[in-house]
């Protein structure tokens, strides 16, 4: 399987049909540009895309408070790099890409430490930063939810996380997923900032305390 989890190639037969072997039963892959905000255009388009890896649960039938970590170090990895390759190949390569997240949604029969186990350990997080050239600790959602609802995932810079002009979210449909017995995982990011971000940087902002309000009241 190292062979598979390295470099940032196009998805391979070979990945997918590992995936598969895992019980990945869909792999759901969407994009947008956005070109303009507030009716004015963006210095030059920002496309955005998810990858969503929809795999039964293997916790399903487990007892309570079973351990997790076996399952998660089989499958997260695969499930990293199967989605990586994807935002890779629809965002131009790893220095097309500024920002990121991720999410995870566990179906009603699951727990919600079920969606963390595949996306909150460095079985996931290291190889999406990995393969997307990115340093930074990756912002996220989970959920327990029905089929076909949304998730709203949020991004922010791969290597500057308090770069204010990049946090954002992107919306992703869930078609047909996660049923009662899967759950969605999602990796999403970003080749820009928002369209026109002036709201400055937490870098460079003044110290702001409760005092300010001092000056406003008066």
């Amino acid at each position: 399987m190292s062979a598979l989890l390295t470099g940032a190639e196009s998805p391979t037969v070979a990945l997918t049909e590992l995936a598969v072997s895992l019980g990945v039963r869909r792999i759901l892959t969407a994009h947008e540009d956005l070109v303009s905000d507030g009716g004015v255009d963006a210095p030059a388009p920002i496309r955005r895309a998810s990858a969503v890896a929809v795999i039964r649960n293997p916790w399903t039938d487990e007892a309570p408070l079973h351990d997790l970590n076996a399952h998660t170090e089989r499958l997260a990895p695969v499930v990293a790099k199967l989605l990586t390759d994807r935002l890779l190949s629809v965002l131009g390569g790893a220095d097309g890409i500024e920002a990121f997240g991720k999410a995870a949604v566990v179906g009603v029969a699951g727990e919600i430490e079920h969606a963390g186990a595949l996306i909150h350990t460095p079985y996931f997080g290291n190889l999406v930063r990995e393969f997307l050239e990115g340093t930074s600790i990756i912002c996220f959602a989970d959920a327990r939810a029905d089929a076909s609802g949304d998730i709203r995932v949020p991004l922010w810079h791969k290597t500057h996380a308090a770069t204010r002009s990049h946090y954002q979210t992107l919306d992703v449909h869930l078609a047909d997923a996660p049923h009662a017995d899967e759950i969605a995982v999602i990796a999403a990011a970003s080749s820009g900032s928002r369209p026109h971000p002036r709201i400055g940087d937490r870098r460079t902002d003044l110290p702001v305390s409760s005092e300010i309000l001092k000056g406003i009241a008066s």
